[in-house]
């Protein structure tokens, strides 16, 4: 059996893993890349496979990062079957078509825009036609059931709980006489979510794919995030101002329906403040996705169907409002009635939440909560990271909402949640290969199984392929970086550049305090302390653009020092932080 790897490693999206066996080829996810321009261009180049002479697509969920490309895969060749759960086909038929008008509608624009510098018109990456003819060759199937697509391969979907119809997948090949399991855990969901069931725990594996989106990180607990986001709407509309929650279309703004539920129609402390404040979902596909939810509500968990049964629906309560029209939306940011937005797209990259921050970012009383993970590159991300002025459609922006990131809604389990569904494990895996993570993720993920199980990790490269023969791994192509090292240390420079500048600005607002202040009682040796840790900031500093200066000269980077430079970063935007605390600015 050979493994190559194309897509969803180096970068957190563009989820697809190819597999030959028995002279037959197939593929696991064929999801578009996303996040900075870089990244996105990715989608552009040609498959590192032949699309026609795959023969079968295997789908863990309708996720744009793992299905976007189906319907270029066709539109190259492919005619085999895909095969998914019963939901994820639901959410595909929206989705997919969803994704496609945004390829048209953004080739329509770069094409006017080329067109009046005498340049060629600009193509779609896939028209909705194709997004269309892709959707004829799905095959749902149901949970739990063992479905044979070759006598050669056996599959499985089961409950991943990430969202609506996410699947662990179970890929048994044949080979020589002798059978070998591999294991693609999809996206791995957190337990005690609400409407999704649980992430099914897989008994035995020869060989795993595992993600790795937090695989560094954890998660507020549940009680925490819904008090975290009740009392900042709450806060926020006592203000008179607006929150906006950029949110998945697809999962992510269910699960906050379904939580507001409970502040409206149940017996939350909080049903008279919640009473007072609207709700508005402003994203058509996301109106379109909570009815395939209620659709499909016999997969959901025990707790929410016991809801419906009891009459009760939790996608539903009084305040609730769906917009459908661009009017509708543009309303909202004329009204000054304090509010409640949830519009896509998640990390802001696109869709109609870009026009309610450029209405909303630069008003004080305004909050905006992200509810899910933020890829680098994104405009997410950077709100997330800090920054204070941004451009949006052509405008700059002041950043002076407040912003807040309430990490436990994610839909991905986190460095704990990941741990513990591995050690559902009886047997196996002999070898885990991490994927879907930013390098510095998946590497602490990878010291962290190897000190709790002794198996051995791999964290394949772009293009990277592995022959698994005889119960051995050997690499046969070394693959790369998606992104080039080259991109990838410019970007740390700018951040580490940014921090060296903004150094001193705890310190001088330190000293004007004193000054101004006659009743403060500092002491000599308080500001001596003071600036002697600024000195330690700055030589800190210095060592990252070296480090990073380097590296960018000679064109080269490892693995090692790529944390190691990261690990400097955040360890100077957690001290700068600190000093701003103690400084008050």
């Amino acid at each position: 059996m050979k493994l190559k790897f194309a897509g969803g490693v180096g970068v957190l999206t563009g989820s697809c893993h190819y597999i030959e066996y028995n002279g037959k080829k197939v593929l696991l996810d064929c999801g578009l890349f996303q996040g900075r321009r870089e990244t996105e261009a990715l989608n552009d180049q040609p498959f590192p496979f032949n699309p026609e002479e795959i023969d079968h697509l295997i789908l863990s969920h309708a996720h744009i990062d793992h299905s976007g490309r189906i319907p270029l895969l066709v539109k190259k060749g492919f005619k085999g079957k895909i095969y998914a759960s019963n939901p994820t086909y639901d959410l595909c038929t929206i989705m997919l078509m969803d994704s496609a008008h945004i390829h048209e509608t953004e080739a329509e624009w770069k094409t006017n825009k080329a067109l009046r510098k005498g340049l060629d018109p600009v193509l779609p990456l896939y028209t909705k036609e194709d997004a269309q003819i892709s959707l004829n060759q799905f095959q749902p199937v149901l949970y739990e059931s063992y479905e044979e697509i070759d006598d050669n391969l056996t599959i499985r979907f089961v409950d991943a709980g990430h969202i609506l119809g996410s699947s662990i997948v179970e890929l048994w090949f044949k080979e020589n006489g002798k059978t070998t399991k591999l294991v693609f855990s999809g996206d791995i969901g957190m337990k005690n979510k609400p409407i999704i069931r649980d992430p099914k725990i897989v008994e035995k594996a020869d060989y795993l794919i595992l993600e790795s989106t937090y695989g560094n990180r954890l998660h507020d607990s549940a009680d925490e995030r819904v008090e975290k986001l009740a009392k900042a709407i709450i806060d926020t509309f006592h203000n008179g101002g607006t929150v906006i929650i950029p949110s998945f279309a697809v999962g992510r703004t269910q699960e906050i329906i379904y939580e507001l539920n409970e502040h409206y129609d149940g017996d939350s402390d909080y049903k008279k403040e919640f009473e007072k404040i609207p709700v508005y979902i402003d994203s058509p596909l996301a109106s379109k996705a909570t009815e395939i939810f209620k659709k499909n509500a016999h997969v959901f968990d025990k707790n929410a169907r016991e809801k419906i049964l009891s009459g009760d629906n939790p996608l539903e309560f009084k305040k609730l409002y769906f917009t459908q029209t661009v009017d509708e939306s543009k309303a909202l940011n004329v009204s000054n009635e304090p509010k409640v937005i949830i519009s896509a797209s998640g990390m802001c990259n696109a869709g109609r939440v870009r026009h309610h921050l450029k209405h909303n970012l630069w008003k004080k009383n305004t909050r905006v909560i992200f509810v899910g993970y933020q890829a680098q590159g994104t405009l997410g991300r950077m709100l997330v990271d800090g920054v204070k002025r941004v451009k949006l459609f052509g405008d700059d922006v002041a950043v002076n909402a407040n912003i807040m990131n309430i990490e436990g809604f994610s839909g991905h389990a986190d460095q704990d949640g990941l741990l513990e569904w591995m050690e559902g494990f009886k047997d196996g895996p002999k070898k885990v290969f991490l994927v879907h993570g930013e390098d510095e993720a998946r590497v602490e993920l990878a010291n962290k199984i190897n000190e709790k199980f002794e198996t051995d990790v791999i964290l394949p490269n772009f293009k990277s392929e592995y022959l698994i023969e005889n119960d051995e791994v050997k690499m046969l192509e070394a693959g790369e970086h998606p992104l080039g090292d080259e991109s990838i240390l410019e970007e740390v420079l700018i951040n580490a550049k940014r921090i060296k500048k903004e150094i001193s600005k705890p310190l001088e607002a330190f000293m004007d305090t004193v000054e101004r202040d006659d009743e403060d009682h500092v002491t000599i040796e308080k500001l001596e302390r003071l600036q002697g840790e600024m000195q330690q900031l700055r030589a800190l500093s210095e060592q990252v653009l070296i480090m990073t200066e380097t590296s960018l000269e000679e064109k080269k980077l490892t693995v090692k020092q790529y944390k190691r430079i990261n690990n400097l970063v955040r360890e100077l935007e957690k001290t700068l932080v600190n000093m701003s605390i103690k400084t008050g600015k």
